[in-house]
């Protein structure tokens, strides 16, 4: 699997999702990557620890869905927020659903494809980030 555009990434992590395919989610990371897996919020850096992540998770034998809702582009990296949700079952059979939405970053390769460099799929929304510009305030300049 090889995404040709930033926001292809989301798909393409769907389909190996859906699809179980350990493999296929793990090559759509660089190998320096780091992924915040949910729902603990645990850090996996490099590839084998993203592939121990992902089988994990994959042991639920989740149905994903994943939406892009923003992109933005510049020199070759791209910085993509998508909502996902992912419904499966655990070991005992205990109905297992997490959603939210979340934030990757991707870079292109000199063959055109991208991969993900660093993928957080628990970043807060747009109305807590907004809540908290709010709340800053600018430095003063006057004396």
């Amino acid at each position: 699997m090889v995404a040709r555009a930033p926001e292809e990434l989301h798909a393409l992590v769907e389909a190996a999702f859906n699809a179980g395919d350990v493999d296929g989610v793990v090559e759509l990371y660089d190998d320096d990557a780091t992924l915040v897996v949910p729902p603990d919020g645990i850090r996996a850096s490099g590839k084998a620890a993203i592939r121990v992540a992902i089988e994990a998770t994959l042991a639920l034998k989740p149905a994903a869905r994943m939406e892009v809702v923003q992109k933005l582009e510049t020199n070759g990296l791209a910085l993509t927020r998508g909502r996902w949700t992912l419904v499966g079952a655990a070991e005992d059979g205990t109905r297992v659903e997490l959603s939210g939405l979340g934030t990757m970053v991707s870079r292109c390769h000199p063959d055109g494809s991208w991969r993900i460099v660093l993928d957080n799929p628990m970043s807060s929304d747009s109305s807590d980030a907004a809540s908290s510009t709010h709340e800053q305030s600018p430095p003063s300049t006057s004396r």
